[in-house]
């Protein structure tokens, strides 16, 4: 019994140092040779200090900017450490008082705009932190905030062209938008 009990501690023991030390310092320091931006969190840097990270979606309500794909962790201020979806099914009448908010927001922002809501400007994904809208949704709201800004509606529809990122590998998914990325270049001019 106490050789069985020994083996056993000592097997926890080697295999906590294996794979609770050793392998995540491994794979920690490729990463920071290999991949040293992906690695510290893809942050955007301007003057030394962090706006956010590229990868997790920001939250944007002023109508010079564009906004980003709702978080189903508004409630919650937006907080990442509570990513998640809100689990609503499209007959969930919090889910459509949520989306006419949205829709009603727009539309306050944009009055003008009488083009059809892009549908990921109005529901949140399955994480809820997405950084990325499509193109349609950055379309939408060309309008707004090159007026807001005082811009030509071609010199924004520039800078969305500019921050549309392609299909990954070339074939998986949409061309799509990163809304801090963008927001951050809007900012430059």
């Amino acid at each position: 019994m106490r050789t069985l009990l020994r083996n056993a501690l000592v097997l926890l023991l080697v295999l906590t140092v294996l794979t609770g030390m050793a392998y995540p310092l491994v794979v920690t320091g490729i990463a920071q040779v290999l991949f040293p931006h992906a690695a510290n969190g893809s942050l955007i840097v301007h003057d030394g200090k962090p706006l956010g990270s590229e990868l997790i979606g920001q939250p944007f309500s002023d109508p010079k900017y564009f906004w980003s794909r709702p978080s189903a962790t508004t409630p919650f201020a937006d907080n990442s450490a509570s990513s998640g979806a809100s689990n609503l099914g499209p007959t969930n009448l919090a889910l459509t008082d949520a989306v006419k908010q949205r829709i009603t927001a727009l539309r306050a922002a944009d009055p003008g705009n009488t083009a059809p809501v892009p549908v990921d400007l109005v529901t949140a994904s399955g994480s809820g932190l997405d950084p990325h809208i499509s193109q349609a949704a950055a379309t939408y709201q060309v309008q707004r905030v090159a007026r807001v800004r005082g811009l030509a509606p071609v010199q924004v529809a520039a800078l969305v062209a500019q921050a549309t990122e392609g299909r990954q590998f070339g074939v998986l998914g949409e061309p799509r938008v990163n809304v801090l990325k963008l927001n951050f270049a809007l900012d430059g001019q």
